[in-house]
């Protein structure tokens, strides 16, 4: 069906375009290499009284093509075989019978998706207990069920990287009688968007039950009636909650359009300006700045993720932040005002390590990261200037 292949028996699915016109190839290029006999007494010697397989072409026109395919020669290199309306036994390549007799499995289409993964413009995800709805594309998502949210992008795009990547493992049940032994009566479904208004089209995916022993996911596809394995890291790569989605980036920020940068620790104040692409101390003295040491401490505020939201806005900052013990204030070229992050130790732990509140003042939300953050954040005036003997 116009430039690929569908799959009439023994399943109804679509085929591998690929595996159909490989075999097609080797059957329609195959040569006779010599005849055996022209009117055999026995089509039982031969292995064509009960075929091993047989092949037939319909073209175009409709007129059909007939090839029986009995049993190997004693060398294995070639196969016995007969024209359907003609009685002559002859011989062809092994790799015809090989190619004819292969598994169904083998000509079905293991793309588990087939989407422009550029095109994508939104997500739906619903569980038993929520529906996730993200808009957006490329680098910038935003949740709009159940709440407005700005979305995490790299959780975003590992999923679609998995999904338009996933193959299926294996094919296990056609039209099942339930679908409760692989957790399909009642599936996570998966929608994924593409295109936008009246050019928007779905693609949707039902997951079931986790088969540890197998390492995969039972899944679906709407409409069709076979059950199959995935990969189980799709499974692992699909957000099932807000907190999942949720963007966890604490501070985003340009730095080739940072100006100054305030830092406030238990090492004290320091105040850094950027002039002609680097970076100089003002304050507490004038000095030239280690701009590697500078770099790295950017560097670590925009690695700065999430580990557990404790608010989803400002709200919080005075209950967890009221004594930051770390602030740094970033100031934009034309801003009138800094973003100012504030950071203070938490007595909570995640994954048995010790965390830090975080929080933009004025914006929130209060988060959790990793409290290695609190030190590499704190820098004095001494460990930020520049230690180079000769310097040029």
């Amino acid at each position: 069906e116009g430039d690929g292949w569908q799959m009439l028996e023994p399943v109804a699915a679509r085929a591998d375009r690929g595996a159909v016109d490989d075999a097609l190839t080797t059957i329609v290029t195959a040569k006779t290499d010599r005849e055996i006999a022209a009117a055999p007494a026995s089509l039982a010697e031969f292995g064509l009284d009960k075929p091993a397989a047989e092949i037939t072409a319909t073209l175009k026109d409709g007129k059909q093509l007939g090839l029986f395919l009995g049993s190997k020669s004693p060398t294995g290199v070639w196969v016995y075989a007969r024209d359907r309306d003609k009685p002559a036994v002859f011989v062809v390549s092994e790799s015809v019978l090989r190619d004819a007799t292969k598994p169904v499995a083998d000509f079905r289409d293991n793309t588990l998706l087939a989407f422009n993964r550029a095109a994508v413009t939104g997500l739906e995800i619903v569980t038993r207990d929520d529906t996730l709805v993200l808009e957006g594309g490329d680098r910038a998502w935003a949740l709009t069920r159940p709440a407005a949210l700005p979305a995490d992008a790299d959780t975003i795009a590992d999923l679609l990287d998995k999904l338009a990547t996933a193959k299926v493992k294996s094919f296990v049940a056609e039209a099942p009688r339930s679908l409760e032994p692989y957790g399909l009566e009642r599936p996570v479904r998966l929608s994924v968007h593409t295109g936008k208004d009246k050019e928007r089209a779905t693609k949707s995916l039902l997951l079931g039950r986790v088969d540890a022993k197998s390492k995969g996911v039972y899944a679906m596809r709407p409409g069709e009636s076979s059950v199959f394995l995935l990969p189980e890291d799709v499974w692992t790569a699909l957000p099932k909650n807000v907190a999942a989605l949720r963007n966890k980036v604490v501070v985003d920020f340009d730095r080739a359009k940072l100006a100054r940068l305030d830092l406030e620790s238990p090492k004290g104040k320091v105040t850094l300006v950027r002039e002609s692409d680097r970076w100089r101390i003002t304050a507490p003295e004038a000095l030239p700045a280690d701009q590697a040491e500078v770099g790295a401490v950017l560097a670590r505020l925009r690695e700065l993720r999430a580990q557990g939201f404790l608010s989803d806005d400002a709200s919080g900052v005075p209950r967890y932040l009221a004594r930051a013990e770390v602030r740094v204030a970033l100031t934009a070229e034309g801003a009138s005002e800094p973003t100012t992050v504030l950071l203070a130790p938490s007595p909570e732990r995640r994954g048995g390590q010790p965390s830090a509140y975080a929080a933009v003042a004025g914006r929130g939300p209060v988060v959790l990261v990793d409290a290695t953050a609190l030190g590499q954040l704190a820098r004095s005036v001494t460990e930020l200037r520049d230690r180079r003997l000769l310097a040029g």
